[in-house]
């Protein structure tokens, strides 16, 4: 809960309605940032804060002092504002759809953050997971590679929990997860992981990672090149239920 912003708009007689007017935004845009304390674009912070007479540091005072990786911050913007999500996931699953504690594992194997830094890594990975939650949640599909299922991030507990957890996931109608199995041979997922977004004015969105950073992508013939890799690893994959009963098949062999 943003107190700060609630405080305002109790103060200045606002309404979650008549905000979203003033500033140009949809009410359900405005309730996220009340009760799941989103920060807005920067127009839009600027917006609000002029309409509610206070300074954006105010009611928004995180904005000056986020830590998570620079070169994400524009991909996590697109993330929360996506009508529909394609991910290809090779080695883990989806952040969207990691349990806590596998989040945890991922993030510790990887070496690369100070021990101090992992916790918030983790938080914050849980708290992008809120945008699957919300009244109007973007269409996730899913594509995973088998051996995601039978790698043993973070224990034979931690992956059945993960497993489960992920089963219970593709009941939603807004998610869908496939399955690349074992058997296939070459295919284009074994060029690296990726994610197309499809953004509300329906332009689309790319993201590659590496070791280093991430990457989003814009340009029509890259996105194009994507897209192609999205079609062949969807092409392999089992559908939704066969995957979801080898999910649910795998998940039992680590009990």
């Amino acid at each position: 809960m943003n107190d700060a912003l609630r405080v305002a708009l109790d103060e200045t007689g606002y309404t979650t309605e008549s905000l979203a007017e003033r500033v140009g935004v949809d009410p359900k845009t405005v309730g996220r940032w009340l009760s799941e304390n989103r920060i807005p674009h920067g127009r839009h912070r600027v917006a609000a804060a002029e309409a509610l007479g206070r300074d954006v540091g105010d009611i928004w005072p995180d904005t000056s002092r986020r830590r998570d990786p620079v070169w994400f911050r524009p991909w996590q913007e697109i993330e929360r504002e996506a009508v529909a999500l394609r991910s290809f996931q090779s080695v883990v699953l989806p952040g969207l759809l990691q349990t806590e504690a596998y989040a945890r594992a991922v993030l510790t194997g990887a070496g690369t953050l100070p021990r101090a830094d992992i916790e918030r890594h983790v938080t914050t990975r849980l708290t992008r997971q809120g945008v699957l939650r919300r009244d109007d949640p973007p269409q996730l599909t899913a594509v995973i590679d088998e051996g995601i299922l039978r790698r043993p991030v973070g224990g034979r507990e931690t992956m059945r929990d993960q497993l489960l957890s992920l089963v219970t996931a593709c009941a939603e109608p807004h998610i869908r997860v496939h399955v690349v199995p074992s058997s296939v041979g070459a295919y284009a997922g074994l060029n690296g992981p990726f994610v197309l977004a499809t953004c509300p004015d329906h332009r689309l969105a790319g993201y590659l990672d590496n070791q280093l950073e991430g990457q989003v992508v814009s340009d029509v013939d890259d996105l194009a090149a994507i897209m192609a890799a999205w079609e062949n690893v969807r092409g392999e994959a089992l559908s939704h239920w066969q995957s979801v009963d080898l999910i649910r098949e795998v998940a039992e062999t680590w009990s």
